[in-house]
């Protein structure tokens, strides 16, 4: 008779913890997701209610801002697309430039599989769009489902997604980083309709003199703030969207980590203030602290709350109000743009996103970050396909139509809660088989069963930490 076997040790895994900024970028988008949904729902009841006209008239109120006879007047619609958006896309470059210094895009394999999915998940949804509408009026909509709204899917995934998605979370966010940068360049490309030579020459000259102050070390954020509302006016007044100068700042700001003379000078400064606790010491002491934080992270700190709590969701009140009554259905129900931005911005991501992910895997130029696995990428492929914030916004470029707007509107309403449904279902699924809880934390990854036509391996619980 054979003895019974001991449990082998206990095997514990490390592996590598996410960053606490990119933790807090997470738990933003998140909040942000839910007062975007609340905000797309209101627009929406509020569009289709008794007092509809008060919503379209209350959008296109003209508000002027100025000093003396210089003044820019828009709508309060153009204001939130073309002037509050600045600081949603500045947050996106600041992230896309933190992440490519100091974050998860410095390795090459980790972001060579999240970037060729994205790089899939903007090519194959804007030719699926363009085979539903080949030429006319509607073909300029191409742009619309390529992207990927990044608070809504993040949000979903810390509402519905599976048990711990960190992984994939931190996936799925480089993925729409990289996405992001497509779908930026597509709205500067393609969607811009006139330039003018003079202003785009002004900006050039703002761009160098923030190009100097980084040169120059200047860590304070009022100059480079002052600067950038500058670089904004010039490139709106330039014909570009205003929103590229958001971008630009956020892509030029300095993110490089702080001398390590500058982290010395903290405790002589808190040492001055306690021998003599003044308003001036504390100042230094103050701005000695702040000079140790990249000016680029500073100011993501102060404006990332304020583009996901305000700015995204009055972004989603302002667009989201489409009419949706029997003859607004009727016709989008048989129109190719609904029906190509709905079927672009589903299959097109799943399908997309997986190929040209599973590719990168396959030929060895990068690996799925760990606990990640291929029906992980598959749900978080579907995922991908709510394509509502910048959707919404490349619409309003596209189209001058109202019709051809509000149909698109429709199939990006339609797409995306499709994608959210399907996705979520996938990942709740998957994630019942196998874990993606985080390091850190205490709860077990269970073994896979050993194979009947094996000899039993020893008991295994591994732990993450």
């Amino acid at each position: 008779m054979t003895a019974p076997t001991r449990p082998g040790p206990e095997l514990r895994v490390r592996l590598p913890q996410v960053a606490p900024s990119v933790r807090e970028f997470l738990a933003t988008e998140a909040g942000g997701a839910v007062l975007l949904v609340i905000a797309a729902v209101m627009a929406l009841v509020w569009a289709n209610s008794p007092v509809s006209d008060s919503y379209h008239d209350l959008w296109e109120t003209t508000a002027t801002l100025g000093v003396g006879d210089a003044t820019l007047s828009m709508s309060l619609h153009h204001w939130v697309n073309d002037g509050a958006m600045a600081i949603f896309f500045a947050v996106v470059g600041l992230e896309i430039n933190r992440e490519f210094t100091t974050g998860e895009l410095r390795d090459r394999r980790t972001v060579a599989v999240p970037a060729l999915a994205a790089v899939g998940g903007l090519g194959l949804p804007a030719l699926i769009y363009f085979l539903f509408n080949p030429s006319g009026p509607a073909a300029v909509g191409w742009g619309i489902p390529m992207s990927t709204d990044t608070a809504f899917v993040i949000g979903i995934l810390a509402l519905f997604g599976p048990r711990c998605p960190d992984r994939l979370r931190l996936f799925l966010l480089t993925l729409a980083i990289v996405d992001d940068i497509g779908a930026i360049a597509v709205v500067a490309v393609f969607y811009t309709e006139h330039v003018e030579p003079g202003w785009l020459g002004a900006s050039g000259a703002l761009l160098l003199l923030i190009a100097a102050m980084r040169w120059m070390r200047v860590w304070r954020l009022g100059p480079y703030v002052l600067a950038a509302v500058a670089l904004w006016v010039a490139i709106y007044s330039s014909g570009v969207h205003g929103t590229l100068a958001g971008v630009i700042v956020g892509l030029v700001l300095p993110s490089a980590p702080p001398r390590r003379e500058q982290i010395d000078n903290v405790p002589i400064y808190v040492r001055a203030l306690r021998e003599d606790s003044t308003a001036g010491r504390a100042a230094l002491a103050v701005s000695a602290a702040r000079a140790t934080v990249a000016t680029s992270e500073r100011l993501q700190y102060s404006l990332h709350p304020l583009s996901a709590y305000v700015i995204v969701p009055v972004f989603g009140l302002a667009n989201a109000g489409v009419h949706l009554d029997s003859h607004a259905l009727t016709a989008a129900a048989s129109s190719s743009v609904t029906i190509g931005v709905a079927v672009a911005l589903l299959v097109g991501n799943a399908v997309g996103i997986t190929a040209a992910a599973v590719v990168a895997i396959r030929s060895g130029l990068g690996a799925l970050p760990g606990g990640v696995r291929y029906g992980h990428l598959v749900g978080a492929a579907i995922l991908a396909g709510v394509g509502f914030t910048i959707s919404l916004f490349i619409t309003e470029l596209a189209f001058t139509d109202p019709a051809l707007a509000e149909q698109a509107k429709i199939g990006i309403i339609a797409g995306s809660v499709i994608s959210a449904v399907l996705g979520t279902i996938t990942l709740r699924y998957v994630g019942e088989r196998w874990s993606l809880c985080s390091p850190g934390t205490d709860e077990a990854i269970p073994a896979l069963p050993p194979r009947p036509w094996r000899a039993p391996a020893p008991a295994v619980s591994p732990v993450i930490r």
